[in-house]
């Protein structure tokens, strides 16, 4: 029973986590309705262990562009690489501010409080999802404008009128990005993808390097946040072991590769997906099914999920 959880998850987690309505928010809900605890030390591995799983579809699906645009010489990746890693840096440190100070009022009193006591609560999720939901309408609403101008003065390029296609972002465009990126990591329903690529759009970056250079972020992100739930579990491990009630954690692991086996192929299904809609025009589709999402998830919370 458990294993077709698990692969029910990773179908929910793999076609959500590339496109940008919040995996997380779907495999939370997905969870509660299944009655499982999302902030479990189990499940918390599990999810990151299916983001692992979405990771290298990105990898496959993107590496074709990534080697096209950033490593094919040494002068295209230098930048690519200081961007990458100050849009990172920027990342944990917002990140981490954010932990802390939810861990110090949010939590405050709690014992051993973690962020990840977060990730049950729907009341949390719902908003989080109707902010990301707005910014990615915005995104997509002014970026159309934006392209519907420019077609209508094509001929008057010389008075400014058109923004020119970037092959890459400047340094405050990633800047942005990860600052952002770095505001989704506590929240679950705030789309890290969706949030990203839709402020990259609004600093003034095209959908196609803003898409690339967000889930070239993603690929950096994962493996620290999986080592650091791998080791949350072995220490709730140890703690359930020396309680007299042992988790199994050879069974959670197993499960949790297994999950990212099969959220992998349905990473690279919503990949090829999520490319084609952002190539027709429809991003702000995308933030329309968050509110929708956000008003789901507040009725499941007030029903007692």
């Amino acid at each position: 029973m458990m294993l077709l959880k698990v692969i029910l998850l990773a179908i929910v987690q793999g076609l959500a986590e590339l496109l940008p309505v919040s995996s997380s928010a779907h495999v939370v809900v997905a969870e509660k309705l299944l009655g499982l605890d999302p902030s479990s030390p189990q499940m918390t591995l599990l999810l990151v262990m299916l983001h692992t799983g979405t990771m290298f579809a990105v990898i496959v699906y993107f590496w074709k562009t990534w080697k096209e645009t950033y490593f094919s010489t040494r002068a295209r990746f230098r930048p690519f690489l200081v961007q990458l890693i100050w849009a990172t840096l920027l990342t944990g440190i917002v990140g981490e501010v954010l932990k802390k100070i939810i861990e110090k009022t949010y939590f405050r009193g709690a014992p051993e409080a973690q962020i990840e006591m977060l990730f049950s609560h729907l009341e949390l999720i719902a908003p989080a999802l109707a902010a990301a939901g707005v910014l990615i309408l915005v995104a997509g609403l002014m970026k159309g404008r934006q392209h519907s101008s420019g077609s209508v003065t094509s001929k008057s390029q010389s008075e400014g009128f058109i923004t020119r296609r970037q092959p890459s972002l400047t340094f405050g465009q990633a800047g942005w990005m990860g600052i952002v990126q770095g505001l989704a990591l506590p929240f679950r329903g705030f789309s890290r993808s969706g949030s990203t690529i839709s402020t990259g759009m609004l600093a003034g970056a095209e959908r196609e390097p803003a898409e690339r250079f967000s889930f070239a972020l993603a690929v950096v992100l994962t493996p620290p946040v999986v080592l650091l739930e791998a080791m949350r579990l072995m220490k709730a491990a140890h703690a359930a072991t020396a309680a007299g009630a042992p988790i199994d954690l050879h069974g959670s692991i197993l499960f949790s590769l297994l999950g990212a086996v099969f959220s992998f192929f349905a990473g690279l299904v919503a990949l090829k997906w999520l490319s084609s809609w952002l190539e027709s025009g429809r991003w702000h589709w995308f933030g329309v099914y968050c509110l929708v999402a956000s008003a789901v998830v507040l009725v499941l919370h007030w029903r007692g999920y």
